[in-house]
């Protein structure tokens, strides 16, 4: 039966990469050399052929009619190996500034465009992490059994009764308190997660108090759905994930937008264009450190790539995409590092919405 859910997986997976390279296809347009037919005139118009694509319409001038040109299409529609991908890979990884202010110069006959190599790699990070097993807990590991939970919840309460005990007992302008009140604050916030755990587990009542809208009547709603089956709305929140994963570029561009205010010459569609290939770029990484981190003896160093990686892919890409100095991109990489948690809360607080709408 293991095997089976795995099998299904991989096969969920598959499907979402297939899914995702059709879609990137559908807003990327074909590119390449084409071969001349005899017939003059375009079968789509009817206009008389001067090369390889009609000059009115846009159809190839070679229409093919076999399996293995449609094996070819089925190919490239797919997993969009043509010269375009080969050409923006090196340059999304290396020189990313350079991909982002060729692209909004407007070269871009031998570069992917921003959006398909964003929804490319969303859905291809979403199969892999089918493939790989990587999704929410509908089930929790059968080596935490109760008993655990319940040890662990026991002895914590215990280390709770004795520091509210030595709290009781400290004088108010002992500096000793406050030590102890953050380590009070911490053993509550582990009970609550041997109890979400435990509920996790049964799939019993979640005991959830939280703000995510500020509009109490949204907020308890949602609130209500959780503590009924968290579960199925941990599995919501990750399938809803990938589905807006596109809202990230929209929370992003003003943020990056204020990091430029007083820079006219930069508009909103350079910032969407840098925007999107960072986060096509974020995607791709996720990927290659979760194949990574699934073998032990390496996994200290994919850990460490997505500590450091993102940061210094972020730096090269605000050099180059935008002309700036050492000093500039720094600062600006400080400030769009603080923007990023707000976007990621942001983003967050949407999805809990929609899953509990």
């Amino acid at each position: 039966m293991a095997r089976e859910g795995h099998m299904s997986d991989v096969t969920e997976g598959l499907g979402s990469a297939v899914e995702g390279g059709l879609l990137a296809r559908a807003v990327e347009p074909q590119t390449g050399a084409a071969q001349a037919r005899d017939s003059a005139g375009c079968l789509n118009c009817g206009t008389p052929l001067q090369g390889a694509f009609c000059h009115a319409c846009g159809q190839k001038a070679h229409i093919h009619r076999t399996i293995s040109g449609i094996m070819h299409d089925l190919v490239h529609g797919v997993l969009h190996l043509d010269g375009k991908l080969w050409n923006t890979l090196p340059l999304l990884v290396f020189k990313p500034g350079r991909l982002t202010r060729e692209y909004i110069e407007g070269k871009r006959a031998r570069h992917v465009s921003p959006m398909a190599m964003f929804l490319f790699s969303v859905f291809l990070m979403f199969a892999v992490f089918q493939a790989l097993g990587i999704t929410t807990p509908g089930e929790v590991d059968p080596q935490i059994t109760d008993a655990t939970a319940s040890e662990a919840r026991s002895a914590l309460e215990v280390e709770r009764e004795q520091l509210q005990h030595k709290l009781a007992t400290l004088p108010a302008s002992d500096p000793a308190r406050a030590a102890a009140k953050d380590e009070l604050a911490d053993i509550e916030t582990m009970l609550k997660g041997v109890d979400l755990g435990t509920a996790l587990k049964s799939g019993g009542p979640l005991e959830i108090d939280a703000t995510i809208t500020g509009i109490k009547a949204i907020d308890d709603g949602i609130l209500a759905k959780w503590r009924k089956n968290p579960s199925l709305m941990l599995y919501k929140l990750q399938s809803n994930s990938y589905k807006f994963s596109w809202l990230l570029i929209p929370l992003s561009i003003p943020f990056v937008w204020l990091l430029f205010l007083w820079r006219r010459q930069y508009k909103a569609y350079d910032h969407a264009v840098f925007v999107t290939y960072s986060l096509a770029f974020m995607s791709l990484l996720f990927i290659v450190l979760s194949i990574i981190g699934t073998s032990s003896t390496i996994g200290f160093w994919a850990f460490a790539a997505l500590v450091m990686v993102p940061p210094i892919h972020l730096y090269k890409q605000l050099r180059g995409a935008y002309g700036l100095s050492r000093f500039s991109a720094f600062w600006r990489l400080m400030a769009l590092s603080l923007f990023i948690w707000v976007v990621l809360i942001l983003f967050l607080q949407t999805l809990l919405l929609l899953g509990g709408v």
